[in-house]
């Protein structure tokens, strides 16, 4: 491929996929690449997996002008260990390091939580423009948060600023990998929702694809835990805008492209719980960049700290 254009090189990595693309400084993804994330506790095979992937995006682009990264959280920040709850073979892997003496080079490298990354991609070229304080979630095979607040990235203490996947939804409810109980990632994310269908009698395809579409067609078991989940990020996103005064939260995620068996009962439960006026006038959208925003949010990581 030749390019003419200046581009980034992305790279998004959560519990599911793998991927990586090229990305103009005008936010267009211009070419990418998926895997499967390895289902291992082998940190090496995993490593091996992501460079096979990104080997061959950088082979189209070896004048890329940086690197931007998005990963699965909790993460050491700005140093770059990562210990994604839902990749259990990284644990402190320091994958900035190993990303920066590879791809990088002297040119700049910036890595975040990947929702942390979504909400700068969706307030630079997404729903959030023109926003000043702003939310973004993603919920798929965990969920994350990002925060915009006064229109700058709020990264907090340890770069996990905007967790919401954490907040507590349920006290005393089913423990979390991240050792808590009742967080709202343990009742949202993909396989949970799965998991409490199954539990409820459904028979069907044990995914969380396989759930939204049994759902869809009015299994009980499958509508309730839907219904759980998104009364559950309801309430959460009703928290966090009694605390933040959010102007805006924007939902990415696949498990929010379910459609209305997600976003009704979320819709529901936030305006049960959003007391005050401020609350109340927060917008819930859903994210505008689509399926690969993380390979936007990663480039946008880059040109959020260089310009």
């Amino acid at each position: 491929m030749h390019l003419v254009t200046p581009v980034i090189l992305a790279i998004d990595i959560g519990g599911t996929k793998l991927a990586s693309g090229l990305v103009a400084v005008n936010g267009e993804l211009l070419t990418h690449q998926t895997r499967a994330t390895p289902v291992t506790n082998d940190a090496e095979v995993l490593w091996n997996s992501l460079t096979d992937l990104v080997d061959s995006v950088t082979a189209e682009a070896p004048a890329y002008l940086g690197v931007g990264v998005g990963c699965g959280g909790p993460m050491r920040w700005p140093s770059g260990e990562v210990s994604p709850v839902n990749i259990p073979g990284w644990r402190e892997f320091p994958l900035l390091n190993r990303l920066r003496a590879r791809y990088a080079g002297d040119r700049p490298i910036d890595i975040h939580n990947d929702a942390i990354a979504l909400a700068v991609a969706e307030h630079r070229w997404g729903a959030g423009r023109g926003i000043r304080n702003m939310l973004g979630i993603v919920v798929s095979t965990g969920v994350g948060g990002g925060l915009i607040l006064n229109g700058q990235r709020i990264d907090g203490a340890s770069g996990n600023a905007g967790h919401i996947g954490h907040m507590v939804v349920e006290p005393g409810g089913e423990p979390c990998a991240c050792g808590g109980r009742g967080c709202l990632e343990q009742i949202a994310r993909g396989p949970a929702i799965a998991a409490h269908a199954i539990k409820l009698g459904w028979l069907g395809d044990g995914t969380g694809i396989g759930v939204a579409a049994g759902a869809r067609d009015g299994d009980p078991a499958a509508l309730a835990a839907f219904t759980r989940a998104g009364r559950a990020v309801g309430t959460a996103i009703a928290s966090a805008g009694a605390l933040c005064d959010l102007e805006l939260v924007v939902i990415g995620g696949g498990i929010a492209q379910s459609g209305s068996i997600f976003w009704d009962p979320l819709r529901s439960a936030f305006s049960e719980h959003a007391g005050m006026e401020f609350v109340q006038r927060c917008r819930i959208v859903p994210a505008e960049l689509g399926y690969l925003s993380g390979l936007s949010g990663a480039a946008a990581l880059v040109l959020d700290d260089v310009l």
